[in-house]
C-alpha cells in the first residue's frame, strides 16, 4: 500500500487529540480534519429534522472550517457555531449517529476530501484504522477517565455551560465502552499506530513527543 502524507490521530473522548492536532497542523503548515466535529455537526443539523442526505450536502456547501490558535472555529454561513457543537447534548447525539452505517458512509468522503498534496492530520476514532489506512504516521493518544473528565470540564466552563465532575466521569467512561465495543469501525489502535498515554503529560510534551514521530517520518 503506498503511503500518503496523512498524520492520524485516534483515541478516546477528551484525550488532547484536536489540541495536539491544531499545534501539528500550525507547526507544519498543513490541513486539519476534526473528524468528531463532523459527527456533531451531523447531531446539529439532525436535531433541526434534517435528511441525512441534505445533512451531508449541508456540511460540504454551507460549513467553512477556520483554524485558531487555541480552537478551530465552525461556520455555517457565516454564523459561529462552535460553542453549540460543544455541548454534551450534541456530543451525546452525535455519539449514537456515529454508530450508523449510514452516517459513517455518508460522511468518509467528506473525511477523505480534506486531504491535500501538502499533507492532513486528521483526528476521530477511526482515522488511522478506516479512513486513512493508507496515513504515514498513525498516533493512538490516550489518557485516565478521570484526565480526561478533568480537561472536558475545564473546556465547558471556558464555553459557560454547567457541568457535574461524576456526571461526566460517568458519561466517558460509557462512551469508551461504547465506542470500544460496537460493531461498526470499534474504537482501536491501528497495528502500526504510536500510544501515546498523556495522563501525566502536558500538552507541550506530548506535543515535543508527536513532533519528533513526524520529523522521523516525513523529514
Amino acid at each position: 500500500m503506498k503511503k500518503i502524507n496523512v498524520i492520524t490521530i485516534d483515541g478516546p473522548s477528551a484525550s488532547g487529540k484536536g489540541a495536539l492536532a491544531r499545534q501539528i497542523a500550525s507547526k507544519f503548515s498543513i490541513n486539519i480534519l476534526d473528524s468528531g466535529v463532523l459527527y456533531r455537526l451531523f447531531a446539529y443539523f439532525d436535531n433541526l429534522a434534517i435528511a441525512h442526505s441534505e445533512i451531508a450536502k449541508k456540511i460540504q456547501q454551507e460549513i467553512n472550517f477556520n483554524l485558531k490558535i487555541d480552537r478551530l472555529q465552525i461556520l455555517n454561513n457565516e454564523k459561529d457555531i462552535t460553542s453549540q457543537l460543544r455541548s454534551e447534548d450534541i456530543a451525546k447525539t452525535a455519539s449514537k449517529l456515529s454508530s450508523k452505517k449510514e452516517v459513517r458512509s455518508l460522511l468518509f468522503n467528506i473525511q477523505r476530501s480534506f486531504y491535500t498534496s501538502k499533507g492532513l492530520v486528521a483526528d476521530g476514532r477511526d482515522m488511522g484504522t478506516v479512513v486513512f489506512k493508507d496515513a504515514k504516521l498513525k498516533i493512538f493518544l490516550t489518557a485516565s477517565p478521570e484526565i480526561r473528565a478533568k480537561r472536558r470540564y475545564i473546556e465547558l466552563q471556558n464555553l459557560g455551560q454547567e457541568v457535574n465532575m461524576p456526571a461526566l466521569i460517568a458519561d466517558i467512561e460509557s462512551r469508551d465502552l461504547k465506542d470500544s465495543s460496537r460493531e461498526l469501525s470499534p474504537l482501536l489502535p491501528a497495528d502500526d499506530a504510536t500510544i501515546i498515554d498523556s495522563s501525566d503529560m502536558s500538552l507541550e510534551e506530548v506535543f515535543s513527543f508527536a513532533e519528533n514521530l513526524i520529523k522521523k517520518e516525513f523529514i
